[in-house]
């Protein structure tokens, strides 16, 4: 017999009796508000997935023993709705948001679901709180899917019961100026043969006291390093990205390669493309050492860098501190203030035009 899978013609609607205010776009802190109703999808083994169901923003109950409070059997993604000129509200390459989560739940060995039927959903909870959009340029609705095992079972085998939930949030810009880094040499994000390409809720918690000690130093983020070589690998949450002249002489943009350790950001890929679009310089995947860019730094080589991410979008780094050494990273020379550098800012304000449907593109999915 095959089992019902997720059918968006089969949604139900609960609305809040009690809708929420809507706060001043420059009172929104990243992540600390939310909208009045959620999605919530579940799925047994036996009977499959349920009607996908709206219903209004609220605590979620769970078992005790569920897996995902025993093994950490949970898996999530990072998505935006953005508000065009004209009123429209789209979605920024939703399908490589759906295409990630599955390849996650996977890993930890969640119940498959109908990618294209889940966005539908997804679409249907954004219109529902379509009034939670803000109206302005760089900012956006934060879509927050969760995938849970919810079985209480302590017996580590697998959750036989799942919960996919969405819940939504009003933001605005993540780091509104240029990030401090500290390469960290005692410790890793992620490993050969590991979990990194995944976006597992595992992977985020040990990251959390490292990055708090780095703050109370001054600093934004980590600079995540690999080996005994120093491999770059990410900041924070972020891909990360180095323009600079290589040692051939040749301009060049470079980010880590898709290796297994590193997430694959949708923000990453898109700009990629972009920039091998523009065909003005090269466009690289490969492993960049800290010594090399260390060398670059000195011999004035290194043009700019930064993160990107959906949280962000792109934001330029400023300082890295690296072996008790703070070096100084370029931003935009003909501009002491600027915030972004020259190929930073270039990428960004290209991306924002399409997903804020300034410039026509088929990343940019109505809602």
């Amino acid at each position: 017999m095959t089992l019902p899978t997720i059918d968006a013609s089969k949604l139900t609607k609960t609305l809040t009796t009690a809708p929420k205010p809507l706060l001043d776009p420059k009172q929104l802190d990243f992540g600390k508000n939310f909208t009045d109703h959620m999605l919530c999808i579940r799925f047994t083994e036996e009977h499959g997935w349920e009607a996908p169901e709206i219903k209004p923003y609220g605590p979620l109950q769970i078992d005790p023993a569920a897996f995902v409070l025993n093994y950490s059997v949970e898996t999530f993604e990072g998505m935006k709705a953005y508000r065009a000129a004209d009123g429209t509200v789209n979605l920024f390459r939703p399908s490589k948001n759906m295409q990630r989560l599955a390849t996650s739940s996977q890993r930890i060995m969640l119940p498959e679901f109908d990618q294209d039927q889940f966005l539908e959903c997804i679409k249907e909870l954004v219109r529902t709180d379509d009034r939670f959009v803000p109206d302005e340029h760089g900012y956006s609705l934060y879509i927050r899917p969760n995938f849970i095992g919810t079985e209480p079972n302590l017996n580590l085998k697998y959750s036989r019961e799942a919960l996919l939930y969405v819940y939504l949030s009003p933001v605005g810009p993540y780091f509104p100026r240029t990030v401090r880094l500290l390469a960290n040499t005692d410790e890793v994000r992620a490993w050969p043969g590991g979990v990194g390409n995944f976006k597992l809720g595992g992977n985020y918690a040990p990251a959390l006291r490292p990055t708090m000690d780095v703050v109370k130093r001054g600093y934004d983020q980590i600079l995540w390093l690999l080996g005994d070589d120093h491999y770059v690998t990410e900041v924070g949450t972020m891909n990360f990205f180095i323009f600079w002249i290589d040692e051939s002489g040749a301009k060049e943009l470079v980010t880590a390669p898709l290796d297994g350790i590193i997430l694959p950001g949708v923000t990453r890929d898109s700009l990629l493309e972009l920039a091998r679009q523009w065909g003005e310089f090269k466009v690289s995947e490969r492993k960049v050492t800290m010594p090399e860019v260390v060398r670059a730094i000195n011999e004035n080589r290194l043009l700019e860098a930064f993160g990107a991410g959906t949280a962000c979008v792109v934001c330029s780094v400023s300082t890295v501190l690296y072996n008790s050494t703070d070096y100084v990273i370029p931003v935009d020379p003909s501009n002491p203030d600027a915030v972004f550098g020259p190929v930073a800012r270039r990428l960004r304000d290209e991306l924002l035009d399409i997903q804020y449907a300034k410039k026509p593109s088929p990343w940019a999915v109505p809602v």
